[in-house]
């Protein structure tokens, strides 16, 4: 046993490492010839190891965080032999990662061999203490106690000092490893092994101190069987060898519990069943054969089974053996510090482990705003919680919102700290983070929620804590410049001044931004919100007032979202047309035969195309890009005497398949979140309710807040008409008749779209916003009289659309309808 116990603790030697020592050695140096060989190969390892030390240097230089360059420096300044560049070297690793207790147990081994004097134990235990906090290591904790048994004077004197300072490293080291199943019973070995020397040198004629040294050693084994380890039957048949010495009558042949205490065997039946549960659970997590994937999946395991246990204790030092070996899985200090955050009240205990957590795993974010909070739940100094913010800056987060949480939670804080009026802590310090953080995020997150959640919360803080109005006004005027766009900027700074009551200030902003281009529905949101502002804050006149600026803003925002949906939907129709067209075309013509088709046929093909189009699948109709379909057209249709009918027939067949219903309401401003069953649903009280089209984005396939419904009768028609401003899903829907026929007699709009109401053209003067849901790409607007969507043969230059008609101007004559090609040609025949 004695052999035993002297192998588990790790030796230290005086002598120099053979690592740190150059010398050739004497066979080297016998022979001349031998010799210079050998000094000519070690010059030239020499410059080998030297120029790696300079390339490094420069790596360390231009890359600190490079690890795998700091454990390469290291290695070959130790081979080089430079003592102070070696501890330097070391230092600034420790000083940015953890390092194993392997690296520790170098460290030390080099510093007992290149040092002497009483200055040498003092600073080789700092480096013990050091490396004990970083990962745990029973074979760490047995080089520490073996070191202090050789190297401390007190210790090794045995004066009371000594035996009381190696008893409590002892108790430190069963504290931190003793319950770690495979490997604590060495720690309790040397434990023991130490207090028996001690009862060994006592003298034999002091019964008194001889029996408190036996009940100490007795307390040591009792404490020992309890805990489950893979050493506890060993450490019952040393128990019991050792009450034989005493002269305790109990049975050594076997393993029986005979002749023990009553307490001390309970103990150990208990112990001994803890392992046998545990047993295949350490298999797993030692098996050498496993990945490490699995071997970290079966730690997860084991910890899970520790929790159901409800052990503390236990579950702390898995989670410790688990990290010694994972160290920079971040899953397992999630749950590590989220497990002691519940469960652990040690405020010290928690406080290392966070701080050892943000060491592993730098850039994991929720450990470093898990830190501030811990700190300040322990009512941590001011400069502790800025220390460790200002360190979490300089690490590399994946995300920017993640940078933002950081700096919230900084502020978080601070503020409470203000509130409750706490010590050395001013509003100028809120400040100064938020501005810090507006320059930091304001490029990277302008028009996002992120960014205008920061603004407002900053505004708000400057107006509650810092009591300064015209600082929030700042605030918010300074995001107005970034994100204009954002109807929430506005609506923000307006509640602000509202709830201030500072109404005559909320009205100017309502007069600043209605008129405003505003992301999505904003432009829209914004008008309405003035409305009711004015109907719960203004007088009469005020009303008017808004009502009168607001309602030809509307009117023209409607206009300009109707154009943009007639814009879409002829885009994907002449698409569909124009494939079709090119499929006829790639027919090779008979020779001989008239390709002219006589007027019933070409009644009859149309009438079919109707019946045809009738049948799209509403869920076909996508959005096309104009672009591409108008340099599709133009390549497949190249044939310059058939241009002008092709162009003609394509029109005519895209006003009979989408402009053919009498009983269609369009609904616009709906909530992007409605669907085709909300609808419906909306309807319900409304018989005949048919097809239902939602439109959607070309690109992003989400809703655009508009749609198509169609009823059996007028009627039904009339009916959802009165449904117009009644809310669905939070949003004031907007609901109008679908005319077609109006269309149709007004003409072709600007864009070339058939004249329905909906695509009306908007004025030249019209300044509503692009929908954020439409083309992404640029609108252009032409100005003045465009013919190109009329075949040039037959709308000669200075056409003018009907809807821009004025018959009220004397001498003024309406243009000529347009003709077909069949009407053109004979025209020409007749002359």
């Amino acid at each position: 046993m004695a052999e035993e116990e002297e192998s588990s603790i790790p030796m230290h030697t005086d002598e120099p490492s053979n690592t740190l020592n150059n010398d050739n050695g004497d066979d080297a140096m016998s022979d001349p010839k031998n010799g210079s060989e050998s000094d000519s190969e070690s010059d030239s390892d020499d410059e080998a190891v030297k120029l790696q030390i300079q390339t490094l240097e420069s790596e360390l230089y231009a890359n600190p965080s490079n690890y795998d360059a700091h454990v390469q420096y290291i290695s070959a300044l130790r081979k080089e032999g430079e003592i102070e560049k070696l501890r330097a070297a070391r230092e600034a690793m420790n000083e940015l990662f953890p390092l194993t207790p392997a690296m520790w147990q170098e460290w030390i081994k080099d510093e007992i061999s290149m040092t002497s004097g009483s200055d040498t134990f003092t600073a080789v235990e700092k480096l013990y203490e050091r490396g004990l906090a970083d990962y745990l290591s029973v074979s760490l904790w047995c080089d520490y106690i073996k070191f202090v048994q050789d190297y401390d004077p007190f210790v090794r004197e045995g004066s009371p000092t000594g035996i009381s300072k190696l008893r409590n490293l002892f108790e430190r080291a069963l504290t931190a490893a003793g319950l770690h199943i495979t490997e604590g019973f060495k720690i309790w070995e040397a434990y023991r092994k130490f207090e028996l020397a001690l009862l060994d040198t006592m003298d034999k004629t002091d019964i008194e101190s001889r029996g408190i040294q036996v009940q100490r050693i007795r307390n040591i084994f009792h404490r020992q069987l309890s805990i489950p380890h893979t050493a506890l039957e060993v450490t019952l048949l040393a128990y019991k060898s050792w009450e034989a010495e005493q002269g305790t009558s109990i049975d050594l042949n076997n393993s029986s519990l005979d002749g023990i205490a009553a307490n001390t065997s309970s103990a150990y039946q208990k112990a001994l069943e803890m392992l046998n549960t545990r047993v295949h659970l350490e298999d797993l997590v030692s098996k050498q054969e496993s990945t490490d994937l699995e071997r970290l999946q079966e730690y997860m395991a084991y910890l899970k089974f520790e929790q159901t246990s409800g052990d503390p204790a236990r579950v702390q030092i898995l989670y410790e053996r688990a990290i010694a070996e994972f160290s920079i899985s971040a899953d397992l200090w999630l749950n590590y510090t989220e497990y002691l955050d519940r469960t652990l009240k040690a405020a010290k205990i928690v406080k290392d482990v966070y701080y050892r957590a943000t060491r592993n795993c730098p850039w994991i974010k929720e450990l470093w705003v898990r830190y501030m909070l811990i700190l300040e739940r322990l009512q941590a100094s001011e400069d502790d919680i800025s220390a460790v913010f200002e360190k979490s800056l300089n690490c590399t987060f994946s995300t920017l919102d993640e940078y933002l949480d950081v700096f919230l939670t900084r502020i978080d804080g601070l503020r409470r700290r203000i509130s409750i009026g706490g010590p050395n802590v001013e509003y100028a310090l809120i400040r100064d983070t938020f501005q810090r953080a507006s320059d930091y995020f304001s490029p990277q997150l302008n028009n996002t929620d992120s960014l205008l959640r920061m603004y407002c919360y900053w505004a708000r803080l400057e107006s509650s804590l810092g009591g300064d109005i015209s600082a929030a006004r700042g605030v918010w005027e300074s995001l107005l410049k970034s994100s204009g766009s954002m109807y929430e900027a506005w609506q923000g700074y307006i509640a602000m001044e509202i709830g201030a009551g500072h109404i005559s200030n909320a009205r100017s902003l309502y007069k600043r931004c209605y008129s405003k281009r505003l992301s999505g529905t904003g432009s829209e949101d914004i008008c309405n919100s003035w409305i009711r502002f004015e109907r719960e804050f203004g007088t009469l006149q005020d009303l008017d007032h808004a009502v009168q600026k607001v309602t030809p803003r509307l009117a023209e925002l409607q206009l300009f979202r109707l154009q943009q949906e007639s814009k879409y939907v002829t885009a994907s129709t002449d698409q569909t047309d124009t494939s079709s067209k090119v499929k006829e075309k790639k027919r090779k013509p008979v020779p001989g035969v008239n390709s002219e088709e006589s007027p019933a046929k070409r009644q009859k093909g149309t009438t079919q195309s109707q019946k045809k189009s009738q049948n799209v699948d509403k869920n076909q109709l996508k959005i096309a890009d104009v672009g591409d379909k108008k340099e599709h057209s133009e390549a497949q249709v190249s044939n310059p005497e058939r241009e002008n009918d092709v162009q003609t027939k394509a029109s005519s067949i895209t006003k009979s398949r989408h402009y053919n219903d009498q009983c269609t309401a369009f609904i616009s401003n709906l909530n992007l979140k409605v669907t085709s069953e909300d609808l419906r649903s909306f309807f319900s009280d409304i018989n005949g309710v048919g097809d239902v089209r939602l439109l959607k984005d070309k690109f992003t396939g989400k809703s655009r807040g508009l749609a198509y419904v169609d009823f059996s009768s007028n009627e039904n028609l009339v009916a959802a008409l009165k449904k117009n401003k009644r809310t669905l899903l939070g949003k004031k829907v907007s609901i109008a008749r679908s005319d077609p026929k109006k269309g149709k007699k007004e003409g072709v709009t600007e864009h070339g779209n058939s004249g329905s109401k909906e695509s009306t053209q908007i004025s030249e003067g019209n300044k509503g916003p692009h929908s954020d849901q439409g083309f992404r790409g640029k609108e252009v607007q032409l100005k003045g009289k465009n013919t190109f969507a009329a075949p040039r043969n037959v709308r000669p230059l200075g056409y003018t659309s009907n809807i821009n008609t004025k018959p009220d101007v004397v001498g003024e004559v309406a243009d000529e309808q347009p003709k077909s090609n069949d009407e053109f040609r004979k025209m020409l025949l007749k002359k």
